[in-house]
């Protein structure tokens, strides 16, 4: 990782010559895409890093193409010859989730994701219109094959592990027709793949995109049911309802024609389907089979919302088989399979978390029951080693940072919460009052402290359970 920064920073100086007031590693989203923001006393950049060459032409050519329609793409500034790394444009920090998270319901992202629509139906019938569609990542359009490889992505990683009896031959006669059905659009154009809330960044209250290297030839409607079916933004259904009407007058307006406007909600209705099979496909994969505690948590809201969706919504084809599997699965009794088990104001149970020094003050003292957790953070890279981090400790974004993108903490994490939650469910059941879990590293500034945080924040998410937070070599308390 130092060497890619060096290396940025020597492509951004060749770009330039004014002095980097701050050089900071973004954190990772999508891919394996680095992202760097770089800021100058004139200007802010972003810089990208990327060995996917084929990704970043893709990303690059579409950006290029689509700009020359005034669709609301960065600038690209330059390119470096090997096409690894680039500069574009800075839009900030401010996505359309984050301000929906930080205003709610409000007429002020209502109208935001209004902008969104519109400039969508924009970027996706103008700019199909003479689009190179040579440079796509994987296929040139998302027809019938795709839409197949979706479903049975959620079959293998989701429907098979609940070991639900189905006629499979039925199953995939159902998954050809809906493939079929949903193919068979009467016009295609540009279809961004990814367009979400994360993915719009809100700039002087106007609207930008970003991620859409995926790019393909494709429905109107998937883009459309991606953003307003996104789970973490979970919009009201008259928010979608009435969206989904302003959008289609945007197309209208765009082709200057009407659109058969009950097909249209029809097929939205059935890539809305697609969407939230995809994300129970991808809960399942990192969840079922990879043991990620994040994605296990969130399963049950998935099947809520397909629960939900079942109950509300048509998609104007019949699906025997798959609408019988789709019904069993969306029952209580598999819901309640992946709730984990919650604290109440009756629950006695009160888990002690501490960080320490091996160094300076030894391992906590112990509770009255004895047992529970110590795990040995000095496995991972130091920060302390770095002059950077010497005055700031795992509480501080540029130790977070460092942790999380450059460490193993993630995956030792992972392997801790694994262990902790078959206890902490057990004591809760069980009435148990004392439960200790505690973090050491060689001078409980940096990884401990973070690690005991994460932990805190964990336990409480999934359990509702009482946190005794214990920073002793930092001298802070918390109860909570």
């Amino acid at each position: 990782m130092p060497i890619i920064a060096e290396n940025i920073k020597s492509f951004f100086q060749s770009f330039n010559s004014n002095e980097i007031i701050n050089f900071e590693k973004l954190p990772k989203s999508g891919g394996d895409r680095i992202y760097f923001r770089i800021i100058t006393s004139d200007n802010s950049y972003i810089a990208t890093f990327n060995e996917n060459i084929k990704e970043n032409t893709a990303f690059l050519e579409f950006t290029n193409q689509l700009r020359k329609i005034k669709a609301p793409l960065p600038e690209i500034y330059k390119v470096h010859p090997n096409k690894q790394m680039y500069l574009q444009q800075d839009f900030g920090n401010s996505s359309l989730l984050n301000k929906l998270e930080e205003n709610g319901l409000n007429d002020y992202v209502y109208n935001l994701f209004r902008k969104s629509l519109k400039e969508l139906a924009w970027l996706q019938i103008t700019g199909d219109k003479n689009l190179n569609y040579n440079f796509c990542i994987t296929s040139k359009e998302f027809g019938k094959q795709a839409i197949m490889s979706d479903l049975l992505y959620f079959k293998y990683y989701f429907l098979d592990p609940l070991k639900i009896a189905y006629d499979k031959e039925k199953l995939i006669d159902d998954f050809e027709a809906l493939s079929t059905y949903l193919d068979h659009v009467k016009n295609k154009y540009f279809m961004f793949r990814d367009f979400q809330s994360r993915n719009i960044f809100i700039k002087n209250d106007e609207v930008h995109f970003i991620d859409y290297q995926g790019g393909m030839k494709g429905a109107l409607q998937y883009d459309v049911a991606s953003l307003l079916w996104q789970a973490k933004a979970n919009l009201p259904d008259d928010w979608k309802n009435s969206l989904l009407n302003y959008y289609m007058d945007c197309v209208e307006n765009i082709l200057k024609q009407s659109i058969d406007r009950t097909r249209f909600i029809s097929q939205y209705n059935g890539y809305v389907l697609i969407r939230l099979l995809q994300v129970l496909g991808a809960y399942g994969f990192r969840g079922l089979f990879e043991r990620k505690a994040h994605f296990l948590i969130s399963i049950p809201l998935a099947l809520t919302n397909l629960k939900w969706f079942l109950e509300n919504k048509e998609t104007g084809i019949a699906l025997p088989e798959f609408e019988r599997v789709l019904q069993l699965i969306v029952q209580n009794n598999i819901i309640d399979k992946f709730k984990p088990i919650q604290a109440n104001d009756s629950t006695s149970l009160i888990v002690k978390i501490n960080s320490f020094s091996y160094l300076k003050t030894g391992y906590p003292n112990d509770t009255n029951n004895g047992g529970g957790f110590v795990f040995d953070c000095r496995g991972l890279m130091n920060p302390g080693r770095f002059e950077e981090f010497k005055n700031v400790t795992g509480r501080d974004k540029p130790v977070i940072d460092f942790l999380e993108q450059q460490t193993k903490m993630p995956e030792f994490l992972n392997s801790v919460y694994n262990l902790v939650d078959i206890s902490v469910e057990n004591y809760i059941m069980r009435n148990f009052s004392s439960l200790m879990i505690s973090f050491g590293c060689t001078g409980g500034q940096h990884r401990s402290v973070y690690a005991a945080d994460a932990l805190s924040r964990h336990l409480r998410n999934k359990f509702k359970v009482k946190i005794d937070l214990h920073h002793i070599e930092q001298n802070i308390h918390e109860q909570k």
